[in-house]
């Protein structure tokens, strides 16, 4: 247990400054709870690291320790093992410029290279396929590794190749990504659907009947909202925070929040820096302004980059920092509880991190300002990955039940849309 120094010194809201062996000694008891239950990270992008920098060849980015790796990582297996990471979902992502033909193509090249990645170091990582799995390799110290497809653009709006990738070990499909699939609308684009189309539906339907988790980032609040009313099982928010705190259209609405816990699903708060600062936000809008202005004046898009990045020189802007990641934590846990939070980093998918939350070895630090604001230990437990765990259970469940009463559907996205999507 905590010391009486430290369990004095909580105070939530605003905590005074614990003393560095105050530090020392709350961050002790984080990693040991860690070691009861596993810190699971919601969404990961080195698998695409690795095919931009190095067009998936994996003996050419050492995993032990990317620290010498320009521009820098966020994650290596060193800093998995700091960090207490007990299981992260790495993210198949794959550009919606894929969005038509070849999809299907990229995010299996995606679902390899992050096999090959796995099967290379064995003694550090292991395919993940389910909550015991989870819980199994994580007692055995080494980190549960899992799939997730970022954006539902990857099936080429085919239930045959949702089946498919969840056959190879996806476990959670975002519906979309910054642009509306064919079948859904994504919470950055103009929308197309009024959120899903009746194929759209029929993907939650299924993934379901599989148990695949639905993940609802990048989706606008009508899909949210429509999803909710069509899922069976829960659904997750793989990487997104409480728009309540920084109105960001990546976030999520109370109203969803509410629904949310009353669904059984769990959101896993990101450390994206314009999701929790408002000032960041607002810079980078003021970033796009600029953009739109350089484009009408003239600029050729291959100097676009150049141009950008002296205007931010010139006009550097706020950071984010670890507390406003606890603050959205703070707002969620206010108005449903810790049993439906999580932590989703999207580390080595962003080009910047809050102060204080710079690499993977920096989870810990955040729950340890989570013991400064009050929090117990089964709230710590539930963050970390109880939660998680609840829900994937949940989804599991539910497509025991309904693959007994239910066969795969055949549906075809033209029969149920019409016309020639």
């Amino acid at each position: 247990m905590l010391g009486a120094a430290v369990a004095a010194a909580v105070s939530y809201g605003s905590p005074p400054v614990a003393s560095a062996e105050e530090e020392r000694a709350s961050r002790e008891h984080v990693l040991d709870l860690l070691r009861e239950v596993p810190l699971i990270d919601g969404h990961n992008d080195v698998p695409w690291q690795y095919r931009t920098r190095v067009a998936n060849h994996v003996d050419q980015i050492d995993f032990r320790d990317t620290s010498a790796v320009e521009p820098p990582m966020h994650t290596d297996l060193a800093r998995l093992r700091l960090g207490g990471v007990g299981a992260q979902f790495w993210s198949v992502y794959i550009p919606t410029s894929f969005g038509g033909q070849g999809a299907a193509r990229v995010v299996l090249e995606q679902v390899d290279l992050t096999k090959r990645l796995i099967d290379r170091y064995p003694a550090d990582l292991e395919l993940a396929l389910t909550a015991d799995d989870i819980e199994r390799i994580h007692k055995d110290g080494k980190v549960a590794s899992l799939l997730g497809a970022e954006g539902g653009h990857s099936i080429e709006s085919s239930l045959g190749v949702l089946r498919q990738l969840f056959d190879v070990g996806v476990r959670y499909m975002t519906l979309t990504h910054g642009s509306n699939s064919a079948w859904a609308d994504s919470a950055t684009d103009r929308p197309a659907h009024g959120g899903l189309t009746a194929f759209g539906r029929q993907v939650v339907r299924e993934m379901n009947r599989l148990g695949m988790l639905i993940d609802l980032s990048h989706v606008s609040p009508q899909t949210m909202h429509q999803t909710l009313d069509e899922t069976r099982a829960p659904v997750i928010f793989s990487h997104s925070s409480a728009f309540a705190v920084t109105p960001s259209p990546r976030n999520v609405p109370d109203d969803v929040l509410k629904r949310l816990a009353e669904n059984g699903g769990v959101v896993m708060v990101t450390f994206v820096p314009s999701f929790v600062n408002d000032g960041v936000r607002a810079y980078f809008q003021r970033m796009d302004a600029e953009r739109l202005r350089l484009s009408a004046a003239g600029v050729a898009p291959s100097e676009l980059r150049s141009h950008l990045a002296a205007w931010r020189r010139e006009n550097p802007g706020p950071k984010a920092s670890l507390g406003d990641v606890a603050d959205h934590i703070d707002h969620i846990r206010a108005l449903i509880g810790t049993a439906h939070l999580g932590i989703g980093s999207d580390f080595d998918g962003i080009p910047t991190v809050p102060v204080g939350l710079e690499d993977a070895s920096t989870f810990p630090d955040l729950l340890v300002e989570l013991v400064r604001r009050g929090y117990s230990d089964d709230e710590l437990k539930d963050i970390a990955g109880r939660s998680f765990l609840r829900a994937m259970r949940g989804a599991e469940e539910a497509a025991r039940r309904l693959q007994a009463s239910e066969s795969a559907a055949d549906d075809l996205i033209e029969e149920l849309d019409g016309g020639d999507v």
